[in-house]
């Protein structure tokens, strides 16, 4: 039998596609093989980098105590309040923020101020009442303040003012020097201050500093009025 005779052959499937060619191609890449062990241990963490990380802690944590102190050496400082002569405003032992550098000191700020009188040996925190080149007078009878004749409006005290027994604290009328200050607590009845004669108006070179706010403890945080 001759071969024209036999039927054609039926084509053949296979089961791999032909290479693709074109555009096509290349939108498809072939999936990337499986990381060798040479890359994977090129992934793992290399030797000693805990002690690099250990080194970099440490250096930004020596940058921020030196900066810490410096601060506190040049802007400000933290000290506490001793005793009750600032209540309402201030309770014994908080702990205050003060502005050190470039300041002036201004009627109603509340300052510390370092002056030994009488039994008084460590820092003390008042009120300014009165600053260099004006007056101040008090008149115990009805518990008011004037300052250059002007009453205060002292929304702050802790209770009326009344006449104090101590005989270093029955004067009424000062004239504050040039330089000075006049400094009173916001408890009236319960500080030692600028009325008493052993005191009087402080020069301003014994003021450490305004207090900004309150640091300590965490139920008193806040800025100091």
């Amino acid at each position: 039998m001759s071969q024209s005779h036999l039927p054609p052959e039926e084509p053949r499937l296979s089961s791999e596609a032909p290479p693709q060619e074109g555009p096509a191609a290349s939108q498809n890449p072939a999936p990337p093989a499986e990381d060798t062990a040479a890359q994977k241990a090129g992934k793992e963490k290399k030797p000693g980098a805990f002690g690099a990380d250990l080194y970099g802690w440490l250096q930004a944590l020596t940058f921020a105590l030196a900066f810490i102190l410096i601060f506190f050496t040049f802007f400000g400082r933290v000290i506490g309040v001793d005793g009750h002569s600032m209540d309402p405003t201030l309770n014994d032992r908080d702990m205050l923020f003060l502005q050190c550098i470039a300041y002036e000191p201004k009627q109603g700020d509340v300052v510390v101020l370092h002056k030994d009188f009488g039994d008084v040996e460590t820092p003390i925190v008042k009120r300014v009442i009165a600053v260099g080149g004006q007056t101040v007078e008090i008149d115990y009878d009805t518990g008011t303040v004037y300052v250059d004749g002007q009453p205060l409006e002292e929304d702050y005290i802790m209770e009326p003012m009344v006449r104090p027994e101590s005989p270093y604290l029955q004067g009424t009328y000062w004239e504050v020097p040039e330089g000075s200050v006049f400094v009173m607590g916001d408890n009236r009845n319960n500080s030692s201050d600028s009325r008493d004669s052993r005191l009087g108006p402080v020069d301003t070179r014994y003021v450490l500093g305004r207090a900004i706010c309150t640091v300590l403890p965490f139920q008193h945080i806040g800025l100091v009025e």
